[in-house]
């Protein structure tokens, strides 16, 4: 008895999404190689200079766990590019607290980011570049914009909000 494969009849979202933001995490680590700092980094940055925040906050808009994010606040701490310090409010919480040389990083690391989301784009014709972040914006803000409960577990990739 021979069978004939299944034949898919609507595209495979996941495996088009998965391949395209392996692919896109992968050109962004480069890239931020001349920065010398991880995009994983940047992020936990972006984040703490647009306004004060804990440690915790921090770890919840980079969508790291607790160990990843205390590994990364005592690299950009080492680095000289964020410090921790007491909250006023909490005496438990730390806030993490960009330097100086944190901030140029930002700036920096906002002119790598957009530069390779702008190569990406590019790389699409010009009429369909619009259209694409509309119709991707629109299913994150909907649709696909919260994860629904499985009795197994999905491990997902670290999403970059900025």
């Amino acid at each position: 008895m021979t069978t004939s494969p299944p034949v898919r009849r609507i595209r495979d979202l996941s495996g088009l999404l998965d391949h395209a933001s392996h692919v896109l995490a992968t050109r962004m680590a480069a890239a931020f190689t001349e920065l010398g700092v991880t995009p994983r980094a940047y992020c936990v940055l972006f984040h703490a200079l647009e306004t004060e925040r804990t440690q915790i906050q921090l770890a919840e808009l980079s969508d790291l766990d607790k160990t990843t994010m205390v590994v990364t606040v005592d690299e950009l701490e080492k680095a000289g590019l964020a410090e921790r310090r007491p909250s006023a409010t909490d005496r438990r919480a730390r806030i993490i607290s960009v330097t100086e040389a944190g901030e140029r990083a930002v700036e920096e690391g906002t002119a790598i980011a957009d530069r390779v989301h702008r190569e990406v784009l590019e790389s699409l014709p010009e009429p369909e570049r619009t259209v694409f972040v509309s119709a991707l914006t629109q299913l994150v803000g909907g649709h696909l914009a919260e994860p629904v409960e499985s009795d197994r577990t999905v491990r997902r990739a670290r999403r970059s909000r900025s």
